[in-house]
């Protein structure tokens, strides 16, 4: 690489001592380097005339060829360039349905004033959302979760942090006092269940205190909750923000949850694998995604006040 960049400034300047000083070498260094360059190429490159110096038949051959390959070289390692405004890649992103459409569509409303030709694609989640950043099927996964094995090829990012709540109709036994945990472990309970498998998070909550719950309803998804939540002596415990799109226009309330139950906030993260952790587009969605979050949340207190 040295010797073509060497190879290149002799064919430009034709002189030792000129090319020497360009490249900042020495022109000893300068004239080793030629002689190593005419012995690899058997060529004289450089020729003596009554002017001075020129170009050998085959240096004149090779020299636009030489310049346009050592062009396509600066722009391999040059940093990669993004502009968004131009920018008409497509982001595919997992995560369960109400999750997307709390933290979506003020992001795609971001992307269509600064990058109006990207294109968003949201992927049904399997059980586990992990392997199908693995496989490359999505860049990004929006998820509560953790992998269920350590991933260190996995980055995240912590969107979103809240309480977990009570949900339940408006006309529970519980919706107008406070209750205690024997109360809540008392009441039957509906519970969303992702994976499918074993006791939700408040079982073991429960566990800790003596206590245990009866879950009357299971189900793998969020859109339903409110269906079988109004009208009903359901009690779901789901973190606030999901809570508070589920109740939207509807006879639900939220209550906090006893106090000896509470638990450190629930945390929401954007996930994406390793092989996109450099990738301009990528880091570009990811800050654009933290951003779209922060002014969501201060609408939203805004608008609570």
């Amino acid at each position: 690489m040295n010797l073509l960049l060497i190879l290149h400034t002799l064919i430009r300047e034709r002189h030792v001592s000129r090319s020497a000083a360009a490249l900042d070498m020495s022109q000893p260094a300068m004239s080793r380097a030629l002689q190593r360059l005419r012995e690899s190429l058997g060529d004289p490159i450089l020729v003596r005339t009554q002017s001075g110096y020129d170009l050998s038949s085959r240096a004149r051959t090779m020299a636009p060829e030489l310049a346009a390959i050592l062009r396509s070289l600066e722009q391999l390692v040059a940093p990669p360039y993004f502009a968004p405004e131009l920018d008409d890649g497509l982001i595919r992103i997992t995560g369960l349905d109400l999750e997307l459409g709390i933290y979506l569509p003020e992001l795609f409303k971001r992307m269509r004033v600064l990058a109006p030709n990207m294109r968003l694609e949201t992927v049904r989640q399997e059980d586990d959302s992990f392997p199908m950043l693995e496989r490359d099927e999505v860049h990004f996964s929006l998820s509560g979760l953790a992998p269920l094995s350590a991933e260190s090829h996995l980055h995240r990012r912590v969107l979103d942090e809240m309480p977990t709540v009570c949900l339940m109709a408006a006309e529970h036994p519980l919706a107008e006092r406070t209750f205690t945990s024997a109360e809540y472990a008392q009441a039957p309970h509906g519970l969303v269940s992702i994976t499918g498998k074993g006791p939700g998070t408040m079982d073991q909550v429960l566990a800790e205190h003596g206590l245990s719950r009866t879950v009357a309803l299971r189900l793998s998804g969020f859109t339903s909750v409110g269906d079988f939540c109004e009208g009903s002596d359901l009690l779901f415990t789901l973190p606030l923000r999901l809570a508070e799109r589920i109740a939207a226009g509807r006879n639900l309330v939220i209550r906090e949850l006893p106090y000896e139950l509470k638990r450190p906030p629930v945390c929401f993260y954007l996930y994406w694998h390793e092989r996109y952790h450099q990738d301009p587009r990528m880091q570009w969605f990811r800050e654009q995604f933290i951003l779209s979050t922060r002014a969501s949340e201060s609408h939203h207190l805004l608008h609570k006040d």
